[in-house]
């Protein structure tokens, strides 16, 4: 919890405590809707739903929004339905789509009855989306002005529509078939002459967005242009609404909180005080079962050189830096490479120049990490044989290292599956396998040879 969060806590507690409503109110109106709703789940509900009833209903509809989803459809019973229909009014469609997308369809019918009726058919619309899409995401409370008026005229029109639009910062222009054709930015309009015709400032080459487009696709393109605001079109051109940049900000943070649990094969779990031990547990159990699985396989490799094994007991001291080194470098790769696709450096039709590359960085590192561990062989073991087999085999598991980190994960995302699947434990447990068989083998080659 932020500083500002929990001075603002000690401060409700103690008005809560005082018992006196006036002191609270004021508190409310001065403290932002940030702080607030992190410090509403450290109170009990009872306490919650007070904070909420004393809020101004635009405050309370951000605070709302900021809530787990799964808090929130208690907090909007336990308000009443009034109270309730007065925060969902104050929410813009996209809002309050998130919030009551995650609610079953009996209790978003219930809540979408309390708003007003041209509300609850925006919010109903979106909710037909996919809850990943640009649809999903979008507002209908966009600007548009029809390319034939003057840029006079559109300022006009903008007085009286600017109140519900969610920004104003671009203003797109439509065709008499409601078809985007142009954008022009509100400096664009004030600056220029109010008879001048709005088709004549215009941009023409409007990037936009399908309705139907992934969530993940929308960020990139906000983050690419810098856009405050990207529109959202149909199979027809027809403008649908915008994605805003504070949409794209949650999209981002969800994103990134998926691939980081995916690169540890463990599924999202939920605010960590708010989610049981046991629901955490079977979340993380079935992968972790698989693994093991994984490390048997390891070990049957190791079982079949036990002969190896026997002759050069020192092999062992030296199993865990083959097992721990190339699967650390695979983990390393496979994060840069996960993030390189998910940011769009890395193109996935450039598998080669992306796995030469890793390739080039593993060589020298492998190289260098070999050469240590021989060192470290020879003078342990005095042993010219021992040590080469120790480096070798360590230089050469951490080229496959690199090779494996960064080939699965682009081939997998070549197929359209998100790359974050070719997780950590994953590409370490099939590190631990090919390790030991590089180690295990060169040794029995060696010593067949050059007998110790």
């Amino acid at each position: 919890m932020s500083i500002e969060a929990k001075d603002a806590l000690e401060k409700i507690r103690a008005y809560l405590a005082a018992g006196p409503t006036e002191g609270l109110r004021r508190f409310l109106r001065e403290v932002h809707y940030a702080d607030l709703a992190e410090t509403l789940p450290e109170l009990n509900l009872a306490q919650q739903i007070k904070i909420i009833r004393m809020c101004e209903p635009s405050k309370a509809a951000a605070v709302l929004y900021e809530l787990d989803r799964a808090e929130v459809a208690a907090l909007l019973e336990g308000l009443g339905e009034w109270r309730a229909a007065q925060i969902l009014r104050e929410m813009s469609p996209d809002d309050a789509v998130d919030l009551l997308g995650g609610m079953q369809r009996e209790e978003q019918e219930r809540f979408l009855s309390l708003m007003g009726t041209s509300e609850a058919e925006d919010v109903q619309e979106l909710l037909e989306y996919g809850p990943e899409t640009a649809g999903g995401l979008m507002t209908t409370e966009c600007v548009s002005v029809d390319e034939g008026i003057t840029a006079g005229e559109a300022l006009e029109f903008l007085r009286t529509t600017a109140p519900d639009a969610e920004t104003v910062y671009y203003v797109y222009v439509v065709n008499k078939q409601n078809q985007l054709v142009g954008v022009v930015s509100l400096r664009e309009l004030i600056l220029s002459a109010p008879s001048t015709r709005v088709a004549d400032v215009m941009r023409t080459e409007v990037v936009s967005v399908h309705v139907d487009t992934d969530q993940e696709e929308v960020a990139r393109v906000v983050g690419k242009y810098d856009f405050l605001a990207v529109p959202v079109v149909d199979d027809e051109h027809k403008l649908l609404g915008i994605v805003t940049v504070d949409d794209v900000l949650d999209v981002l943070e969800e994103e990134a909180t998926e691939d980081i649990l995916r690169l540890a094969h463990v599924e999202y779990e939920g605010r960590y005080f708010g989610t049981s031990v046991l629901k955490r547990a079977g979340k993380r159990l079935p992968w972790l079962v698989v693994l093991l699985f994984g490390g048997l396989l390891a070990a049957s490799v190791i079982a079949n050189f036990s002969a190896t094994l026997s002759a050069i007991t020192a092999l062992a001291f030296f199993m865990t830096v083959m097992a721990g080194g190339p699967g650390n470098l695979a983990t390393q790769t496979l994060a840069v490479v996960v993030r390189g696709l998910a940011t769009g450096e890395v193109s996935p039709r450039g598998v080669l120049t992306v796995i030469m590359g890793e390739v080039g960085v593993a060589v020298l590192v492998g190289v260098v990490s070999g050469l240590i561990m021989a060192g470290v062989a020879y003078v342990w073991q005095g042993e010219a044989v021992f040590g080469t087999i120790v480096g070798v085999s360590l230089a050469s598991s951490m080229i496959i290292a690199a090779v494996i980190g960064s080939f699965v994960p682009l081939i997998i995302n070549r197929f359209g599956i998100d790359p974050a699947l070719a997780s950590g434990p994953f590409i370490t447990t099939l590190m631990d396998v090919c390790s030991m068989l590089i180690y295990f083998s060169l040794a029995t080659f060696f010593l067949h040879r050059y007998p110790m």
